[in-house]
């Protein structure tokens, strides 16, 4: 009952939160220089064209007008229309969201499938040379720019040795796969298109590495300094004086106190990958939502970059939540 009072009192602090995050969102959008009626008419556009276009859009409003109309729209499940493509809004978040959430889910595959036997080796053998190579390496994560790391992946595997593809989703002479999740592996396997779900799976390789490295770092750092917190502790000393072998230990005793601080990075760390996505989408002309912003942006899309920060948000504040909720499973004295 506690549990499901706890969740509650969670959601309701959502609406606040994103009503604070649409605010701020559009107030900066809208303070960043340009003029996006200028943008849609050309340089060769008269003064007649230009007020037409503000007046259409609303342009010419007060900030604050603007803005109540969006959050009414907002409300109503509109995000309003772009000014580039002349789209809803809605619509090219969903056109591109698939393709950023395919590359998120294998990033954090690949992270946490390296991350989690990393972290527990190097809190094992702690100070010795596995340990200090984790170190090296979860520091690597954590500095090396995401744009760098890809930039220099693609011209390692792509250009020198020909390893895998650069950019894209997949080789323009296959087909795509039907349409069902928008996501090629999984539709792929589930239309049994074998060849495209090769393809696909070696064009997201190398962006998908680019985006877990750094998360990789963090949740291999943040393991190995709980599991030495938690193989210090008496009942650990305990069991080993006791006779129980080291590994069943880790496993089965060390693990999962040390994960209730990891959960928090590792769950935080996958919403972060989103916001990621939009440097490596750029590097490897990934067609997903971080493109489709920095596009938008160039453009003075202001209802996209809005839109598709709103969705970011949303998918933080829920994993956060998710996350809150995980901690009771993890340890029933959290409240």
């Amino acid at each position: 009952m506690k549990t499901l009072r706890y969740i509650g009192v969670r959601v309701v602090m959502l609406g606040p939160v994103l009503l604070g995050i649409s605010l701020l969102t559009f107030a900066v959008a809208h303070l960043v220089p340009g003029d996006p009626a200028r943008m849609l008419a050309g340089d060769q556009a008269d003064r007649a064209t230009l007020e037409a276009i503000r007046t259409s859009f609303r342009l010419d409003d007060p900030l604050w007008v603007q803005y109540l109309v969006y959050l009414q729209r907002l409300l109503q499940g509109d995000m309003g229309t772009s000014y580039r493509e002349q789209v809803p809004v809605l619509e090219a978040l969903l056109r591109t969201f698939p393709a950023t959430l395919e590359l998120a889910i294998v990033a954090v595959i690949l992270a946490l499938a390296a991350a989690l036997p990393l972290g527990i080796l190097g809190a094992v053998y702690h100070n010795r040379v596995v340990d200090h190579v984790i170190r090296v390496l979860s520091v690597g994560g954590v500095s090396i720019p995401v744009f760098w790391l890809g930039i220099m992946l693609l011209l390692l595997f792509y250009y020198r040795l020909g390893w895998l593809p650069g950019t894209g989703r997949l080789d323009p002479h296959l087909s795509i796969p039907p349409q069902v999740t928008g996501m090629y592996l999984l539709d792929s396997l589930l239309a049994g298109q074998w060849a495209t779900f090769r393809d696909a799976l070696l064009h997201i390789l190398l962006p998908a590495f680019s985006l877990a490295y750094g998360y990789l770092a963090l949740v291999a750092r943040m393991l190995r300094s709980s599991m030495l917190d938690v193989l210090g502790q008496d009942y650990i000393r305990t069991a080993r004086a006791m006779g129980l072998p080291f590994d069943r230990i880790v496993v089965g005793h060390a693990l999962k106190n040390a994960m209730i601080p990891t959960v928090t990075v590792a769950g935080l760390g996958i919403a972060t990958l989103l916001g990621g996505a939009v440097l490596t989408e750029t590097v490897y002309s990934w067609p997903g939502m971080g493109k489709l912003m920095v596009d938008s942006i160039l453009f003075l899309d202001y209802p996209v970059v809005t839109g598709a920060t709103m969705l970011i948000a949303a998918t933080y504040v829920t994993i956060n939540l998710f996350v809150d909720v995980l901690y009771t499973a993890l340890n029933p004295q959290i409240e």
